[in-house]
């Protein structure tokens, strides 16, 4: 008994040992120059792809494709809003399976940043913080105030402990070796002062202590406090250092495009400018990219935010929206991986040694007995080509780019010299008929007496929707004594009203009146109008309409929309009447909500009438539903929207998105590699809708019947929408 015991003992203590062992051997750490892996140090490519905004059935094939391009990373950030939805009812099914994308990339042989935040600006609905946050008893987002600290430890704390019960940190044999804690806050914290300071290091302490065995990182906050180490986001970060000279220089977003606002172009970022910035970095000591977008996806539901940016999130990524690979994006980024992967042992064992070729034109030079040599030739001239000669060797650089130079003499890659022939995508009609049509008529004639509160003077939305809707009545009565004269004599009767935004419809005695909206630039605006009054009561109802709530700046807890007033009548004999404080009544969304049109199988048949579209054109508030059968084959399919102007729209009960027609407005005038790359370059789209097909994910449809519900504002042409599905070619 004594010697199985003794044998027993020894055998456990190997065990715990080895176990032990294998804890530290799996720990990520970091030095000056990068981050270690199982003790190696490595130059990382990654890839940001949002799980929500694609479907479980693409996430595989995305990550396959992101792999195949030169990845070894997937970036996250994980949306507080979707997991949260109320107060500790927490939600991680279907599109919301963090852990099951996680696998996936483990699976793939890739490792994972998670970005926790929990705020995450990411043109997502409210940041990314779900709004009964908004309304937690004296709460202040983003500072040094209790409230908003309980309920951010709190989520941060559920997620790490998913992360570890699943085991999915690299120091557990998992593939997440970075987490984000906080996002972009420097240009919030100086607006905090000395509460911001204090927010930074409770946050960094308090993710610290959470024992992931990975490090935590703070994008975009130069005063990270140690061991979290701050790193860069934007179009370039060569000019960025961290703020300790032992911790490695990050790129957490190279942005690969931008996004798209309802009523703004479409952009597109040039690759060689891309494969430029990244070279830059690199040659810098720059060890980490991950590319912003590498999959944007698609907004799908009410999660865009902003205010205004579209459904399609495409960012001109390297994988379209539709998980389609853009070229010659794709294929440039992934030789520029390839070549500075062949420079990896110089760049992680050697500093630039930086020799000064021309007026714009530098090499650097990384070279130690250890690692070989590695060369970097850039050009920055914006006008013209250069020869240079370096290391005896004559060679031509194209302006505005770098050669890449693994062994310090051969050139296997330029930034400005493509290889790839461009994607051509088309839209093709498909042989689909949308069928049977149906509608249903929001009535603003009933809307005052559905209303669920009466009060005197005017409430910001949000305060009273939670979000639940964009939509909010705003309705009151103005009585005309049939005595009085009115208008005025020579004046018009004209209805002002000034709005914190986003949209409103105006109705008077339930006859559209007129729309107005704001913009992203300018989303206060104001609406005014000549309008018909009569003798008697005359009902005044403004639907007001959010497009995305606010996911960028301080303060969200102060954050309004809405009617905000003045609402005043002017001409009448009196001069002016202020309507901004008498009583107003108040409904929450629209009748088609309450009774889930979206939904294939929500009231019967009774309550949609049956009738030609053509009678129904440019009709405000209307419902629309038919079906149709799923088109053959697997390419991507959208919806073209065209003849329509502004609403949501749903497939199967699953909500597609907003859709708005409304055209581009921007500078369409060329678009040109050369010369640093701002949201002011590089516009496409002028003359026709900033976004006009939107996308259906195959796996959302059956083979046959799928119902369609479209909710249209403004007025358009349901006969119009048809089923298209997306293809792409080369050119030749």
């Amino acid at each position: 008994m004594a010697a199985n015991s003794i044998s027993h003992c020894f055998s456990l203590s190997i065990t715990i040992l080895f176990l032990y062992l294998l804890l530290v051997h799996c720990n990520v750490t970091y030095d000056r120059k990068a981050i270690a892996i199982d003790g190696q140090k490595r130059i990382l490519f990654s890839g940001s792809i949002h799980y929500p905004r694609s479907t479980p059935e693409m996430w595989e094939g995305l990550i396959q494709k992101a792999k195949n391009g030169g990845l070894d990373v997937i970036d996250t950030y994980v949306f507080w809003n979707l997991h949260e939805p109320s107060p500790g009812n927490y939600n991680f099914e279907g599109r919301y399976d963090l852990v099951q994308f996680i696998k996936l990339v483990k699976k793939a042989g890739l490792y994972v940043h998670l970005r926790i935040g929990p705020y995450i600006c990411g043109e997502w609905n409210f940041g990314g913080f779900p709004v009964w946050l908004k309304y937690v008893p004296g709460i202040s987002f983003r500072t040094d105030n209790e409230p908003f600290k309980k309920a951010m430890a709190k989520f941060t704390q559920k997620i790490v402990q998913m992360m570890k019960d699943e085991n999915l940190f690299e120091s557990q044999g998992g593939p997440i070796i970075l987490s984000q804690i906080e996002n972009e806050y420097e240009p919030e914290s100086k607006l905090y002062g000395p509460a911001g300071k204090a927010y930074v290091k409770w946050a960094a302490k308090m993710a610290v202590g959470l024992n992931t065995g990975v490090p935590w990182v703070m994008c975009k906050e130069y005063d990270a406090p140690d061991p979290v180490i701050n790193t860069c986001n934007g179009f370039y970060c060569d000019y960025f250092s961290p703020n300790k000279p032992y911790k490695p220089t990050l790129w957490t977003e190279a942005w690969t495009g931008w996004f798209s606002d309802f009523g703004g172009p479409n952009y597109q970022r040039p690759v060689e400018d891309l494969a430029f910035a990244v070279a830059r970095f690199i040659q810098k000591g720059g060890s980490f990219v991950n590319y912003y977008m590498y999959h944007g996806g698609t907004n799908f539901g009410r999660t865009a935010g902003g205010p205004f940016i579209t459904t399609s999130y495409d960012y001109d990524a390297p994988i379209d929206e539709y998980g389609l690979i853009r070229q010659p994006k794709y294929d440039h980024l992934k030789e520029l991986h390839k070549a500075i992967k062949l420079c990896e042992k110089a760049l992680l064992n050697s500093d630039p040694n930086i020799v000064i070729l021309g007026s714009y034109e530098k090499a650097h030079v990384f070279s130690s007995e250890s690692g070989g040599c590695a060369a970097f030739l850039s050009n920055y001239n914006l006008r013209s080509n250069a020869k240079v000669t370096f290391n005896n060797m004559h060679y031509n650089l194209p302006r505005w780019s770098i050669s890449i130079l693994p062994d310090c003499r051969n050139v296997v890659f330029n930034t400005a010299k493509v290889g790839t022939e461009a994607s051509r995508v088309q839209m093709v009609p498909t042989n689909v008929k949308i069928e049977s049509w149906e509608t249903f008529n929001e009535d603003v004639h009933s809307v005052d007496d559905e209303s669920s509160m009466t009060v005197k003077g005017l409430l910001e939305q949000l305060n009273i929707t939670r979000d639940t809707s964009d939509y909010l009545w705003y309705t009151t009565s103005v009585r005309i004594s049939s005595s009085e004269s009115f208008p005025r004599k020579g004046t018009p009767l004209t209805l002002s009203i000034q709005t914190a935004g986003h949209g409103i419809h105006v109705f008077i005695n339930g006859q559209l009146s007129g729309s107005a909206f704001g913009t992203q630039q300018k989303r206060k605006f104001s609406f005014t109008k000549n309008i018909n009054l009569h003798p008697g009561e005359n009902k005044i109802s403004i639907l007001s309409i959010a497009v995305g709530l606010p996911n960028i700046g301080p303060h969200f807890e102060t954050r309004n929309i809405g009617v905000q007033g003045p609402v005043v009548l002017h001409g009448l004999d009196e001069g002016k009447k202020d309507l901004t404080w008498q009583k107003w009544s108040y409904k929450v969304g629209l009748k088609g909500e309450a009774d889930i049109l979206g939904s294939p199988n929500s009231i019967t048949s009774n309550d949609w009438t049956r009738g030609s579209l053509a009678t129904l054109k440019q009709r405000p508030l209307t419902w629309y539903k038919a079906f149709f059968n799923a088109p053959g084959g697997d390419d991507p399919l959208a919806l073209d929207m065209s003849g329509m102007g502004k609403g949501q729209v749903w497939i199967n009960g699953e909500s597609i998105g907003r859709y708005w027609t409304i055209s581009v407005n921007g500078n369409c005038s060329g678009c040109s590699y050369v010369g640093a790359f701002r949201q002011t370059k590089c516009h496409f789209g002028c003359g026709g809708p900033t976004q006009q097909w939107y996308h259906v994910p195959r796996s959302w449809l059956k083979p046959t019947r799928n119902s369609l519900v479209v909710f249209e504002e403004i007025g358009g042409d349901a006969s119009k929408i048809s089923i298209v599905k997306r293809l792409t070619a080369t050119d030749k």
